[in-house]
């Protein structure tokens, strides 16, 4: 691990997939952020992960027909004020919908944030996976 210029550590990819691993363990969140025609769209979703892949349980609806076969990010992070760090993983890579019963069954601990009818897969595939390490201000 290195430091950067800002004086956070920068993560290597096998403790990112670490860090996504856990987080996903933890009932995930994260935030997948979309290029539309009109602005960028960040949008919060519960993940899991499992053979470095990032997966989402989604509807018929915004995400499945927005992000599907576009290149996404998707970023996960957890702040320990008391502990004084903080952490950040940035996923960049293709989302597509699969709607196997066997992708939908690895994605079932992902329950929506927002349930839509559908109950497709998307399926994140990491094209570059980076993240970093930093000391945050304790508050009082």
């Amino acid at each position: 691990m290195w430091i950067d210029g800002k004086g956070s550590t920068v993560l290597p990819a096998v403790e990112c997939r670490r860090l996504l691993a856990l987080r996903a363990k933890e009932g995930g969140v994260g935030r997948l952020g979309i290029a539309t025609d009109q602005a960028p769209v960040v949008l919060p979703v519960n993940f899991t992960f499992h053979d470095g892949r990032i997966l989402a349980r989604v509807g018929a609806g915004f995400l499945s027909s927005t992000a599907a076969g576009q290149l996404v990010a998707f970023e996960v992070d957890q702040v320990d004020t008391g502990a004084g760090i903080a952490w950040s993983v940035l996923v960049r890579g293709l989302a597509t919908l699969i709607e196997s019963p066997t992708e939908v069954e690895l994605a079932a601990a992902a329950i929506p944030l927002v349930p839509e009818p559908g109950d497709m897969v998307m399926v994140i595939r990491p094209d570059t996976v980076t993240g970093r390490r930093f000391d945050v201000q304790r508050t009082r």
